[in-house]
């Protein structure tokens, strides 16, 4: 779910290690439907069904076919669990998935291997991965940000983590009083979803500074999204508001021209 111990060979350390110490008590819970990490296994198939459109449209990929990814080398930033990772790999993915909490990865290993899943899971950071030279098709930083130290450093990991011609997607919660109304007094306090104390107001992004940062190195927004729960359907939902969370693909400006998009300040 993070990347705490995120480094930057510019900036320092983006390491927060109070959130380390927060998800190293909650890892024994990811794949359990109903504990800490409940939020997100309501949220996963949402999720993933934005990457996996945006992944297949950029590469011409037929999602109807037998492994549309095969070949396509994925990297994972914060994996946590894995939650993201094996429906990738099911797809065909050469998945790579890190996370700076230790604990986080021996319960991916296992449940990848319980599935019969091939994923290279690693206890390191992306800037660890940026200065040994590797590079990825498509690099995922899904509800990270909002617990780095330093957000334009860990941004500038992100995108250096991108081959050639690559994908990047970044998922995190706005900064309004929606967000703070509904992802935190009513996810933590008042629905329990979340242990209280999981999220920090004061750290989430607003689109108009991800995108900021994300065109200081280089990339512009192709699509963007927001997540909003639906409780009669008891089931997340993409929408035009992103107003409480939101999900983005971001492209080099020669990839394909940018998609103005609409979002909430």
């Amino acid at each position: 779910m993070l990347d705490t111990e995120q480094t930057s060979t510019n900036t320092g350390h983006t390491v927060d290690p109070a959130e380390v110490e927060k998800f190293t008590k909650m890892a024994a819970s990811w794949w359990d439907p109903q504990g800490d990490f409940r939020p997100l296994h309501k949220l996963n198939p949402t999720r993933i069904r934005f990457l996996t459109e945006q992944i297949a449209k950029h590469f011409d990929r037929d999602l109807d076919s037998p492994l549309p990814f095969a070949g396509l080398r994925i990297l994972d930033v914060g994996c946590g669990g894995g939650l993201v990772c094996e429906p990738l790999a099911r797809l065909g993915a050469d998945v790579t998935g890190v996370d700076a909490t230790p604990a986080n990865i021996p319960v991916a290993q296992i449940h990848a291997e319980q599935m019969g899943l091939e994923i290279d899971y690693r206890v390191a950071t992306v800037a660890e991965l940026v200065e040994s030279g590797e590079r990825f098709d498509a690099v995922l930083a899904l509800e990270i940000i909002e617990h780095v130290n330093d957000p334009p450093a860990f941004v500038t990991d992100v995108v250096g983590a991108r081959a050639e011609g690559g994908v990047v997607f970044m998922s995190t919660f706005n900064k309004t009083l929606r967000s703070f109304a509904l992802g935190i007094v009513a996810a933590e306090y008042v629905l329990q979803w979340l242990p209280k104390g999981t999220h920090d107001w004061r750290r989430f992004v607003p689109p108009a500074e991800m995108f900021k940062m994300i065109e200081a190195n280089g990339l512009r927004p192709e699509r963007i999204k927001g997540f909003m729960f639906n409780p009669l359907l008891d089931k997340w939902m993409l929408t035009d508001d992103t107003s409480v969370s939101y999900i983005a693909c971001f492209k080099s400006p020669i990839d394909q021209p940018p998609v103005e998009p609409e979002f909430a300040l």
